[in-house]
């Protein structure tokens, strides 16, 4: 699949559903082991009433599929996900560049730790890992990493 014709956009309201369905798949594919502190529904109301009308969200829209979503709140990268089937394919890189543009000022995420695909995927477009916990901090009680990207002074 192209990545090319992909166009990215800001959310809207319309748009929740299938976020909430991008998250739910991709998450369900990364992080397998991972007990989710909500339910698929809960996940979907959270997208449709508090993401996407409060939330600087984007979408990444092949055709008129949603196939990614990244999500700004403040100086925080909050959500980045990709439907399975667009993962490693250059798509992620461009949501994180975009993020990069909205905030050239730095970025920090979260992650979980056993997430190595992600770690490595942020590593690689320049976030440094700042922070580890034990998971209390976290609904799922799940290790993670707090990463940060600042510009480089030129």
């Amino acid at each position: 699949m192209q990545t090319d014709n992909v166009v990215m956009r800001r959310a809207v309201d319309a748009d929740a559903a299938a976020i909430a369905e991008v998250w739910l798949t991709s998450h369900a594919t990364a992080l397998p082991s991972v007990v989710r502190a909500h339910t698929d529904d809960e996940v979907r109301e959270w997208f449709r009433n508090m993401v996407v009308p409060h939330l600087e969200t984007w979408v990444a829209v092949a055709g008129d599929a949603v196939v990614g979503v990244m999500v700004l709140d403040g100086e925080d990268l909050d959500q980045l996900y990709l439907a399975p089937a667009w993962q490693r394919r250059g798509l992620g890189g461009r949501l994180v560049g975009l993020a990069k543009e909205r905030r050239p000022g730095g970025l920090s995420l979260w992650t979980f730790e056993i997430n190595d695909a992600a770690r490595s995927f942020y590593e690689r477009h320049g976030f440094v890992a700042v922070e580890r916990t034990d998971g209390s901090g976290n609904e799922e009680n799940e290790p993670d990493v707090r990463y940060v990207w600042r510009p480089v002074e030129g």
